[in-house]
């Protein structure tokens, strides 16, 4: 057996950061809410220039941005933009967890807890969700994220057409003011 530290193993590169003029950084957090309305379910919304502009107005330098959904139908992800691509990821999402199926989320006859006036039957959306998740970070050098070249930053409706939130937060060392 092959020992796994052996100089012929595969090793890390490993690149230490160097921001732009460091002693003239400090550290800085920031923290901005996105708010989007959605048209409709399965709609891939691409935030990546927002999520920029929040880098940008930040100032920061090195460090991550998180971004995350503040809601369990409404995924943040991290995907190729596509369009053709986006509606394969919809297909199979609703493939996974069919609008139609049966959830006992949906049986408001014997469902009692986190009820609503306006409750609608959802219990697809959240199951997509558990596929796709709440957050995403990406890490940030010299101002930029770093973002393969076909990357996009996503916030994706599950439910239907509603007013939806993102908060992006940005942390590292950055020029402030």
């Amino acid at each position: 057996m092959r020992d796994p530290l052996d100089a012929g193993a595969a090793r890390a590169r490993l690149r230490p950061v160097q921001p732009a003029t460091a002693p003239d950084l400090s550290f800085v957090v920031t923290s901005e809410t996105l708010e989007y309305a959605t048209e409709h379910a399965l709609q891939f919304i691409d935030i990546t220039a927002d999520v920029r502009q929040v880098i940008a107005r930040s100032g920061l330098a090195t460090g991550q941005v998180s971004v995350v959904s503040a809601h369990t139908t409404a995924a943040v992800i991290v995907n190729e933009h596509e369009p053709l691509l986006l509606n394969d990821m919809a297909r199979v999402l609703s493939r996974l967890a069919p609008a139609g199926d049966y959830y006992e989320h949906n049986d408001f006859s014997i469902r009692t807890v986190n009820m609503t006036a306006e409750e609608c039957a959802n219990g697809h959306a959240h199951c997509q969700h558990l596929f796709l998740g709440a957050s995403e970070t990406i890490i940030v050098e010299n101002f930029e994220m770093k973002l393969g070249p076909w990357q996009s930053i996503f916030l994706v409706e599950l439910d239907h057409a509603r007013r939806r939130s993102v908060t992006v937060q940005a942390m590292g060392l950055g020029r402030q003011g």
